[in-house]
Order: C-alpha cells, then structure tokens, then sequence
C-alpha cells in the first residue's frame, strides 16, 4: 500500500461561526465551503483544512494535531497576525539552514503554526 497526498486537516469546533470568522477574516484562508454548523473547508494553498462541528458525545478538545501553514516572510504574517489580536505562543523557533516557525492558538485551543523555509 502507498498512501497518496494529505487530502485534508481539521479540527473540532465548539462554535463553527466563531472559528469560520478566525481562519477566514482573522488568519486569510479562503471559504471554499461550509455546511452550516456541520463542516467548514478552506483552500490552503492546494491542501484543505476544514472545522468540524461539534456532535454529542464528541467533547471539544484542544491539541492531537498542528495545522502548519507556510508564509514567504515569517515576521510579516506575524505582525500583521498581531495587528489582528492573535497572540503567539513564544518567539518562535528556528532548524538552522532549514526554516524558522512561529505558534500560536485558534479559539478553540488548537496549536497553529507558520513556517517560512530557508
């Protein structure tokens, strides 16, 4: 068995709105479809990163996964980011001679990063 390309990541949402608005307005992801407050998908770029609604006995929990997204200049997107209230986790971080990264959380808890390559 070969696995083929990464079809998509998502993350659970308490509340679709809410995350929509962030990844959309806040974070610039193109809207590419959404079912209510079922699902989201935006294009990244060639991949997809959706928001799944919550359902019963499903609870909402932060963390299993990063969404990393890349940017041609790691500290333009940071601040323009920090124009729009995202805080970041740290300075960020850097593999020398390979890319340097920077974290910080959508609404719900989950860990988000930017990653500017060499």
């Amino acid at each position: 068995m070969t696995l083929g390309r990464l079809d998509h990541v998502y993350y659970w949402t308490a509340d679709m709105s809410r995350a929509v608005a962030f990844y959309r307005d806040v974070l610039g992801l193109p809207l590419a479809r959404r079912d209510g407050d079922d699902w989201a998908e935006f294009d990244a770029g060639g991949s997809r990163f959706a928001l799944h609604g919550a359902v019963e006995g499903h609870p909402v929990r932060p963390g299993g996964a990063t969404a990393v997204f890349e940017v041609e200049d790691l500290d333009a997107a940071r601040r323009r980011l920090e124009d729009r209230g995202v805080r970041f986790h740290e300075r960020g971080g850097e593999v020398p001679g390979f890319a340097r990264f920077a974290s910080f959380s959508d609404p719900d808890g989950n860990t988000v990063q930017l990653i500017e390559y060499s």
